[in-house]
């Protein structure tokens, strides 16, 4: 079955410079090279799902300007659907500029622009949409008002709400109680909940905590230590698979795509879902730059072989 996908969220061009490493502060480094790519954790996200085969569709916005028409043409061109994607001719199109060091790890520094400044206006014409899709996934780099206002419409269609809250911050009451998975990272699952996680049982507690908010399912992902999942009364940890790192960007959109489109609604698949996930994940690393080292469906299936 193929899974039908929508995406709301951030859309950004990157500007990725090259570092031997990381500059102190007041310190100015040269960059070895510079490169630039289609990005944005939402857009990340629903590119990651559609090429492992999940059909979907895009909510967000963008600039009237070129890197806007960029933005758009590269969505379509892995087939994800824009007609939800407007145009905002007051604010220019987010753009992320990225710092990647020799070792393959990254600082990121974000311009929301259209991004920040969408409104629920974005889902006046949805109505139909939310019939049509099994999933809605959203991050933090949109305001969490319209997140807040797509899940309630979400639910009101028996649509499985997941939220990977990215960045973090404060999340707005009401969210949690209108979703259905939280999958942030164990950096950010600390910072919302004021669980450090050391152990099991600390993840065991930040699932508690999640549920008490009304998330019925938490994932944490662990990073090389891979992912935990607490879900109908079941918990355990998906190990990661391990590579060599080139470049780490996206490698949590690729995550929640990967994930999302492999899950059923009944989420009876979960941990194997995870695991196609960790697998795209772990090749999304070994390439450089956001969207443009994202795996196929193909590409994931023939690394699980090996």
């Amino acid at each position: 079955m193929t899974n039908r996908i929508a995406v709301l969220g951030s859309i950004n061009v990157d500007t990725t410079y090259h570092v031997a490493r990381f500059p102190e502060p007041g310190e100015t480094l040269s960059a070895t090279d510079k490169s630039s790519a289609p990005g944005g954790k939402g857009a990340n996200q629903a590119v990651a799902a559609a090429r492992s085969g999940a059909q979907t569709t895009f909510i967000g916005m963008v600039g009237a300007d070129n890197e806007g028409r960029f933005m758009r043409e590269a969505l379509q061109e892995d087939g994800v659907d824009t007609q939800f994607v407007g145009n905002d001719v007051r604010h220019g199109t987010g753009t992320a500029l990225v710092t990647l060091d020799a070792n393959g790890q990254n600082d990121i520094m974000v311009y929301g622009g259209a991004n920040q400044a969408m409104t629920t206006a974005v889902l006046d014409r949805t109505d139909d949409l939310w019939d049509q899709v099994d999933f809605l996934v959203s991050q933090f780099e949109t305001p969490q008002e319209v997140t807040l206002a797509a899940f309630k419409l979400a639910k009101e269609h028996g649509v499985t709400t997941i939220l990977n809250p990215a960045p973090a911050k404060e999340i707005l009451p009401g969210l949690l109680a209108v979703t259905d998975v939280i999958a942030p990272n164990e950096t950010e699952s600390a910072l919302l909940t004021g669980i450090e996680i050391n152990d099991e049982a600390d993840l065991a507690k930040t699932a508690d905590y999640f549920r008490g908010q009304g998330v019925a399912t938490t994932l944490v992902t662990l990073g090389s230590r891979g992912a935990y999942f607490n879900h109908n009364g079941k918990s355990g940890i998906v190990p990661a698979f391990k590579v060599k790192a080139v470049d780490t960007t996206a490698a949590g959109d690729t995550f929640i795509g990967g994930l999302v489109s492999q899950l059923t609604p009944s989420m009876e698949n979960l941990a194997d879902a995870i695991t196609y996930a960790q697998r795209a994940s772990s090749l999304t690393v070994q390439g450089m730059g956001a969207m443009p080292s994202i795996p196929t469906r193909a590409q994931v299936e023939e690394a699980l072989k090996n």
